[in-house]
């Protein structure tokens, strides 16, 4: 990954920009794909300019996170990284950076959300 001046590599898939994210997102799906592919997955809940999506995906391509080879006219996308990859990659930063390091301290912090949670529902039905 290239160093851009005055900004550290993006190390995390947590890094990513919300809008970054909804582009992989869409080309996970997609599994490739091109710029008009991904614009128009991402049309029903994040309606965007296609010049936006170019540019994300342009972004993305000089992070490292994606690569691109020229079909015809256009370009074809394709992740580095499995949805399942980054997803594991991203989980373990959180776990080091929250939890230091304990998947156990994760697990019991889920667990109160989920037990927090619940007493919500049952307080609210009273």
């Amino acid at each position: 990954m290239p160093i851009v001046p005055g900004r550290g590599i993006r190390r995390s898939i947590l890094d990513l920009a919300p809008l970054e994210l909804d582009c992989m997102n869409a080309l996970w799906r997609l599994g490739q794909a091109t710029v008009r592919d991904i614009h128009a997955s991402l049309v029903p809940t994040r309606p965007r300019a296609y010049t936006t999506i170019m540019t994300i995906l342009d972004r993305l391509t000089q992070k490292g996170v994606v690569e691109r080879q020229k079909s015809g006219r256009a370009w074809l996308y394709k992740a580095h990284l499995s949805a399942d990859q980054a997803r594991t990659h991203a989980v373990e930063r959180l776990v080091e950076g929250f939890f230091q390091g304990s998947n156990e301290a994760l697990a019991l912090h889920l667990s109160s959300l989920s037990n927090s949670a619940q007493s919500n529902v049952l307080r609210d039905r009273e």
